[in-house]
């Protein structure tokens, strides 16, 4: 019995992340002249880019065969009898593989909502000159892509064959019984694939 099990767990797993200072910021608009424009801008971009790529085949061939050889009696006075013997086959298989890419996927989603809590800015607006215009802009963006692409291929293929031979009692005076041997086949196959995203 040839067993073959490729790839049981070829797991991929690309991560890419690109975030701002997950420090706090701090920015103050202070002592500022009359009429004039003041603006205070902090921009944050967090991109999280999580790829989990499972290939898993499964490839159990059996082939089997089992004969018993030919009895015969014959051209005696007196003989006994023939009897061929039993031929049987017996073949099992069993196959397991499991994935998890749930552990990966969620420290991956922690470390952005850990650099999304990490961002505290402080900002202040005083003492500014008469009709100025003073602004603080703060921006935070978070972009989160996750991707799984799973391939399972399970291929099993049994081919028993048993045969018993043949029983002969012929050309006697006396002859005995003829019996052919029993013949059987039997075959289990489990094939079990888990995979979590």
């Amino acid at each position: 019995m040839k067993k073959l099990l490729r790839g049981a767990a070829v797991v991929v797993l690309g991560v890419s992340m690109s975030a701002g200072v997950a420090a706090a910021q701090t920015g103050s608009i202070n002592t500022t002249g009359p009429g004039s424009n003041n603006t205070l801008s902090d921009n944050t971009n967090t991109n999280l880019t999580v790829r989990n790529h499972n290939n898993m085949r499964v490839n159990n061939d059996s082939n089997q065969f089992a004969g018993s050889g030919s009895a015969n009696v014959s051209g005696n006075t007196s003989a006994g009898g023939a009897a061929s013997g039993a031929s049987s086959n017996n073949s099992s298989t069993s196959t397991s593989a499991t994935v998890h890419n749930s552990g990966s996927t969620a420290s991956a989603l922690n470390a952005v909502v850990a650099a999304s809590n990490g961002h505290n800015d402080s900002a202040s607006i005083h003492l500014t000159g008469p009709n100025s215009n003073n602004q603080i802009n703060s921006t935070m963006n978070t972009n989160v892509t996750v991707e799984n692409n799973n391939n399972v291929d399970v291929s099993n293929d049994v081919t028993q064959t048993a045969t018993s031979g043949n029983a002969n009692v012929s050309g006697n005076t006396l002859g005995g019984s003829a019996t052919s041997g029993n013949v059987s086949n039997t075959s289990s196959t489990s094939t079990s694939l888990s995979i979590s995203n």
